[in-house]
């Protein structure tokens, strides 16, 4: 009976919470919010779909159904306001993620913890740290948005369907985060050799515009409606799918990285192999030096701000 408890159902909460409800990957999906009238209401209107969808126990709950839960997945926290950076959010969302990670570990030693809280890199480390679970145990959602961005635009750009499309962006889900140029596959043909078989020009200012429109993506979309919700969701679940039917699939999650890339003591996002242990194992691409320059700055300004919040 794979059991799901959600913390927090803002926008990104309720979403998920719903789209795991029609992928029906779950009996009992638990919804917890400080706002305990706010997330009966969500579980309401989730369960009166019960009669089109797979039987799912969708309830609210609180902090001691996290008790049996295979995956508990943490979306709470202050929401990013249009034109603030993720890492503005630091501060704020530490106490609560500190807080949230104390109770969990009163009612459960043996779930997987999905972080989703942003930024996402610094709070994965402040609730492993506080949640006292092993490192296997604790990711973060991490790029696994920011890759399929890239691989939608660059889809566009190719004029092929995305799921035809292999990249990757790795580091910090923010501002610095580094998409791996050296890494996209279309069709298994490497980026630059596909373009020229389409008779397409290529140059460095194609690069930088799809980059940026990766990077900028949340920032209009929070901008325009508020919050990001749907996308998000979906890569949610394609992260707890990984993990309930031992995939062996390789997400780039956040995760603690201790020597690999250079990169020692820091939560960010590299291609990891996710089953049923939870993280089994990092992938450690090879890097172009600029791609490992990058990747290694991206780790600086996820640890400088960890830092300034204690961690």
């Amino acid at each position: 009976m794979a059991k799901i408890a959600v913390i927090g159902v803002g926008a990104v909460g309720s979403t998920f919470g719903y789209t795991a409800q029609m992928a029906g990957i779950a009996e009992e999906i638990v919804l917890i919010d400080i706002n305990r009238a706010k997330a009966e209401a969500e579980a309401s209107d989730m369960s009166h779909a019960g009669a089109f969808l797979k039987p799912v126990d969708v309830h609210a709950g609180t902090y001691a159904d996290c008790k049996g839960a295979d995956i508990v997945v943490l979306t709470a926290g202050v929401a990013q306001s249009p034109g603030e950076s993720r890492l503005a959010l630091v501060e704020r969302n530490a106490k609560i993620c500190e807080g949230i990670a104390e109770q969990i570990k009163q009612y459960t030693k043996d779930a997987l913890i999905l972080v989703v809280t942003n930024p996402v890199d610094v709070m994965t480390k402040v609730v492993l740290e506080r949640s006292g679970f092993s490192s296997n145990r604790v990711l973060g959602s991490g790029t696994v948005l920011d890759s399929a961005r890239f691989r939608r635009i660059l889809s566009r750009y190719c004029k092929v369907d995305p799921r035809n499309v292999h990249a990757y962006v790795l580091g910090e889900h923010g501002d610095s985060e580094v998409p791996i140029w050296s890494h996209v596959r279309v069709a298994g043909i490497p980026l630059t050799d596909f373009l020229r078989g389409c008779d397409r020009e290529w140059d460095e200012s194609d690069r930088e515009e799809i980059a940026q429109a990766v990077r900028n993506s949340a920032y209009h979309i929070i901008e325009s409606k508020g919050a990001t919700s749907y996308g998000v969701s979906q890569a949610l679940l394609r992260i707890v799918e990984a993990y309930m039917r031992d995939e062996d699939a390789v997400l780039t999650v956040s995760t603690l990285i201790q020597g690999q890339y250079g990169i020692r003591d820091v939560c960010l996002s590299v291609p990891c192999v996710i089953n049923g242990t939870g993280v089994s194992r990092i992938v450690e691409m090879p890097l172009e030096p600029l791609e490992k320059e990058q990747l290694l700055k991206s780790a600086e300004v996820i640890r400088e701000t960890a830092k300034s919040v204690g961690y």
